[in-house]
Order: structure tokens, then sequence, then C-alpha cells
């Protein structure tokens, strides 16, 4: 079964790429008309906003998870090239918005989830995938407040983490931001490596339904086309958004 999964391409999991990719684009249009430019610089501290946000965020880092299955001889060369495409934002964002800089955004964490899963895969192969998909998301959930300085979940507070973590800057993507730190964009490995195993492990359940896998192969219209390009569209649509942006609201 996993051999004839490897062959096949499921173009519903591109879809759903696809499906986040304009959510992602229009959500940073939005940012950049309403937060860069001042029109509301609350804006992104609303709820709904957050939680579309979030949405988007999970949906990537779900399905690179799941996709890391399906691309095991290209893994090495795929977590090298989001790490340097990921240092050119930082370097670009650096001169051009040092206000919106991007200190290690989402595809420098993707591309080193995707390199530390390489030596861990032989391990983790031999968990099974329901026990591994429910025990990762709940530190996924346990790890979501590290930067605030605990584990727990949501405002509950089951353990307080050592000042010290946090004094380091070394430390900082590992979760564990120094004082004053500052990303517009910042996924630490904690505690997001966490949802990336969620998804890795969830392929694992997917092999075992062939409904789920015949269901898999049928693209979503429009949408799967945009998910085979989402890094050339992450790379060139916020210059875009934001060029739109000016010429038309600032």
């Amino acid at each position: 079964m996993a051999s004839d999964a490897a062959r096949e391409r499921y173009l519903l999991a591109d879809g759903l790429r696809g499906l986040a990719v304009v959510n992602m684009v229009a959500y940073h249009f939005l940012y950049d008309v309403m937060v860069v430019l001042g029109r509301n610089p609350r804006w992104y501290a609303l709820p709904p906003v957050h939680l579309w946000q979030q949405g988007i965020c999970w949906s990537f880092i779900l399905i690179a998870g799941f996709s890391w299955q399906l691309g095991r001889a290209h893994n090495l060369r795929r977590g090298l090239l989001l790490n340097f495409w990921g240092l050119v934002i930082t370097g670009v964002t650096l001169i051009a918005l040092p206000s919106e800089a991007i200190w290690f955004g989402i595809l420098n964490f993707i591309g080193c989830a995707v390199l530390l899963t390489v030596p861990l895969d032989r391990a983790l192969s031999r968990l099974p995938a329901g026990p591994g998909a429910a025990v990762s998301f709940l530190l996924f959930l346990l790890f979501k407040p590290v930067q605030r300085g605990y584990l727990g979940l949501g405002s509950w507070e089951l353990l307080r983490l050592p000042e010290g973590l946090y004094s380091l800057k070394l430390l900082t993507p590992l979760g564990f931001p120094y004082p004053g730190f500052r990303s517009s964009d910042f996924f630490p490995l904690l505690p997001w490596f966490f949802l990336f195993l969620t998804g890795y492990f969830f392929y694992g359940l997917f092999l075992r339904r062939k409904r789920w896998r015949r269901a898999a192969l049928r693209p979503l219209p429009l949408l799967t086309p945009v998910g085979q390009k989402s890094l050339l569209i992450y790379l060139l649509h916020q210059p875009l958004c934001l060029l739109i942006a000016w010429l038309f609201f600032r």
C-alpha cells in the first residue's frame, strides 16, 4: 500500500494548500493596508482576524508534515531550499521594511522541521500513527504558551519555565524569545514542530483508508494549481500586495 501511495499524486493536498495560499494572500494584503499603512493598527489583534491567521498557519504546517512522507527522496534538498529563501526574506525585509522585519518566519520553520524530521524518521515511523498524532497535537497545545513563559492549556498554567531560557538569543528559534525580540512573522520550533508531527503521523492514518486515498486523488478546481506553485506565490505575493496597497490605500 505504501509503495502504491508513493506513486500517487494526492491533488487534494495541493488543493488544500492552494486554499491556504489564497487566504494568505488576502490576509497579507489586508495586513499591509491596515497595519503597515496605518489604516487600523489594531486590526491584527481582533479575535476573528487572529483566528483567520492561525487557521492559515495551521493549514500550511499540517500539510507540510503530511507531505514530508510523500517527498522522502527530496526532503533534504527541500529543507535547505526553504531555509535559503527564508533567510532571503529576512534580508529583504531588514533592508526594505525594517519595522516589519521577519526573523525565523514560516519558511525557516518548515525548512528546519523538514530537516529535523530526516534523522528522526526511523524512530518516528515505528510509532503507531493514531497515538502519535494525538500525542503530538496534545504537546502542541501544551507548548503553545511557551513564548509567554509557561506550559499549559490556554491561560491554565501547568509549568512555569526558567527565565534563563529567555535570556539567550540563540534559543529564540526554539521558542524562547529574548527580551525586546520582535518579528512580524515568527514560527519557532516550539510549539510548531509538534503540529508538523501531527501532520506527519496523520499520513499513516490516511494510508489505511482507501476511501480517503481515492478522494485525495481528485483536484480542487483552480486551487490545486495554486497549491502546486505555493513557494513561488509566497515569494512574490508580499511585495506585490504591498505595492498595490501603497498605490491605492496610502
